[in-house]
């Protein structure tokens, strides 16, 4: 419900641009040349299928003459959202994707995440947080990872660093029943996971998280992240290259029955080390 409300938000943003776009006597093509997209993406903002930077909105602000209205609307939206601002709109074009492939290089992707795994993630980055904060993140979470339970999922295909299995994150039950639950999705086919080993080495973009959708009726886009940042791209050359470097990173992990034997066998290593302390 709450995930609807939110896209009813942003179709009343697309609403809003093509009224004030047809008020200018602009066509999609003609606004889009002016703040450096293209037509068809304004026509993707108007359906509230994706959503401008907060630099676009005041470019459209800008364009229109309308003050600071876009930028207002957005940033009203953007602060209704559970997501950190930098990652709302990825959030809300899993929800859409035909297809995800993750690259995660140190932690479990937040589509296969435990609520206690994702419990001891954000308290380690915010450990001063009240607990409302905590579990409202962690809802969040757990409302995207909802995306791979429905039958309409999309397509999802993870590669972990063995790095990730071994960091353990919450403690050794907590890594315990987060390494089932992946293991969980594999064998109920909802997910296909690969491990890249230690042994493999040094590897494409090295420590660096990579996130590649494809939906429907959109273009492909890459979503990567840094330090309170992240970044949607949708260049077909970077999209190319992000491509190959999957590719690559696939051809150097373990194949999924390798993989699914290595993650059960971490699981087996934290449950008796749980059973120990």
């Amino acid at each position: 419900m709450a995930k609807a409300k939110r896209q009813e938000a942003w179709e009343f943003f697309g609403e809003l641009l093509k009224e004030h776009r047809e008020a200018a006597g602009l066509t999609q093509s003609e606004l889009g040349a002016r703040v450096f997209v293209s037509g068809a993406y304004i026509g993707l903002f108007e359906q509230g299928v994706r959503k401008p930077q907060l630099e676009l909105a005041t470019m459209f602000d800008e364009v229109l003459k309308t003050g600071h209205l876009f930028e207002k609307t957005w940033r009203r939206l953007i602060n209704k959202s559970p997501y950190a601002s930098y990652f709302q709109a990825a959030a809300e074009l899993e929800a859409v994707a035909t297809k995800i492939c993750a690259f995660a290089p140190t932690v479990v992707p937040g589509l296969l995440q435990t609520p206690a795994y994702a419990r001891a993630v954000t308290l380690a980055s915010n450990p001063l947080a009240t607990d409302e904060y905590v579990e409202d993140t962690v809802k969040g979470r757990m409302d995207r990872a909802a995306i791979l339970k429905d039958e309409t999922r999309p397509v999802y295909w993870a590669i972990l660093h063995e790095t990730a299995l071994r960091i353990p994150v919450g403690g050794p039950a907590v890594m315990a029943e987060q390494l089932d639950h992946i293991a969980a999705y594999v064998r109920e086919r909802k997910a296909l996971v690969q491990v890249l080993p230690y042994a493999a080495g040094a590897y494409p973009q090295m420590g660096k998280m990579i996130q590649m959708m494809e939906f429907e009726d959109q273009p492909p886009t890459v979503y990567t992240e840094a330090l309170f940042s992240g970044n949607l791209l949708d260049d077909p050359a970077v999209v190319k290259r992000s491509q190959a470097a999957y590719d690559l990173l696939r051809s150097a992990a373990l194949s999924p029955e390798a993989s699914l034997a290595l993650i059960e066998s971490a699981a087996e290593d934290y449950r008796r080390c749980a059973s120990t302390t």
